[in-house]
């Protein structure tokens, strides 16, 4: 077997990146691939999405430290399966998924997150922004998919789980009124400088 290196030299791709010239039954092969193709940033900003947890949970300090850093491992698991079901309803539409890192950079909207080794407070205020991105374009997507009940339910399913993540996330944030340590915040470091400074 050739060992694998991290140098550049790559050919052309061994496959075809084009779509195939197929989808489902009872969708047109147009809409099927559109539909699939609108699926694709939802891919992107789930693999994000689970990194970033996955970089919160190993940088979250401080006296909550194990029941937020505990609380994260489900919601990264969850996160991964949600990628691995929207990935394969691509390929089922007739249009091959992009998992790979350098397509994700590439196609962003979004900034890297931005708190490394931080308070529980100041990563849950950062993610509780990071989430609000995530679940407002999963429900863009769901209007998108509207010629695709299956795909459309998918998104709900999932945007229903995003919404649950995110009350997990913010419970720590509430005050007993219900308001937000961290409301009025713009970015991720001004959601982190705010919660900390409530404490």
């Amino acid at each position: 077997m050739a060992k694998k290196t991290t140098r550049s030299s790559r050919t052309a791709p061994v496959t075809s990146d084009a779509d195939a010239p197929l989808t489902v039954p009872g969708l047109d092969t147009t809409t099927g691939h559109a539909v699939a193709d609108a699926l694709q940033m939802r891919v992107h900003a789930l693999n994000d999405l689970a990194l970033t947890l996955k970089h919160a949970h190993w940088n979250v300090v401080g006296p909550h430290f194990i029941g937020v850093h505990e609380m994260l491992d489900p919601q990264i698991d969850g996160v991964r399966g949600m990628v691995d079901v929207l990935a394969e309803r691509m390929s089922t539409l007739g249009v091959p998924p992009n998992g790979l890192p350098g397509a994700l950079v590439a196609a962003r909207t979004w900034d890297d997150y931005d708190v490394d080794r931080a308070d529980t407070a100041a990563h849950l205020a950062a993610l509780d922004l990071v989430y609000t991105g995530v679940i407002e374009d999963h429900r863009a997507a769901i209007e998108a998919v509207g010629d695709d009940p299956v795909t459309e339910d998918i998104l709900i399913g999932q945007t229903g789980e995003l919404e649950q993540y995110q009350w997990f996330v913010r419970a720590h944030l509430q005050g007993t009124s219900g308001a937000l340590v961290s409301a009025g915040a713009e970015d991720e470091v001004g959601a982190a400088r705010k919660a900390t400074r409530k404490r």
